[in-house]
């Protein structure tokens, strides 16, 4: 099957295949017209990839993956290895996601007994100025 056929049962787009053509991670067979032909065996290979990506490995992780399978030899261990910083950077991703979400809570919050206002010359919006400076929002005018 083409590139395109491939995208649509796939779902994913076109570009993403190429891309992981490109890098390497699927190595189709090439028709006379020089068109990129996928077999079962490469649609086998991107659901491979899309689970490990939806479990958060990067794609030189899953290179490492693969390169593990492609030698014969188990890439369990590696898996094993290489999900736990990728479990880290999640929790840390998480942990910045969840204080955004505090700031922002307060935000709405502290900006509701505050007046619209105009810009001017000390302010653009003095609601978003008003988070990151610890002078008080009652303090704040629209002059």
């Amino acid at each position: 099957m083409k590139v395109q056929e491939l995208a649509r049962q796939e779902q994913i787009s076109a570009d993403t295949i190429r891309h992981y053509v490109r890098i390497g991670l699927l190595q189709p067979g090439k028709a006379d017209n020089g068109y990129h032909i996928f077999s079962g065996g490469d649609q086998k290979r991107l659901r491979f990839i899309r689970q490990a990506r939806d479990l958060g490995f990067t794609l030189d992780d899953i290179q490492k993956i693969l390169h593990e399978a492609g030698r014969g030899s188990s890439p369990c261990p590696t898996v094993r290895q290489l999900i736990e910083p990728r479990l880290q950077e999640a929790r840390n991703r998480l942990q910045a996601m969840q204080a955004l979400v505090e700031r922002m809570e307060s935000a709405v919050a502290g900006w509701q007994a505050m007046p619209d206002c105009f810009p001017s010359g000390d302010h653009i919006c003095h609601l978003i100025e008003s988070c990151d400076a610890p002078v008080a929002a009652e303090e704040k005018s629209c002059e």
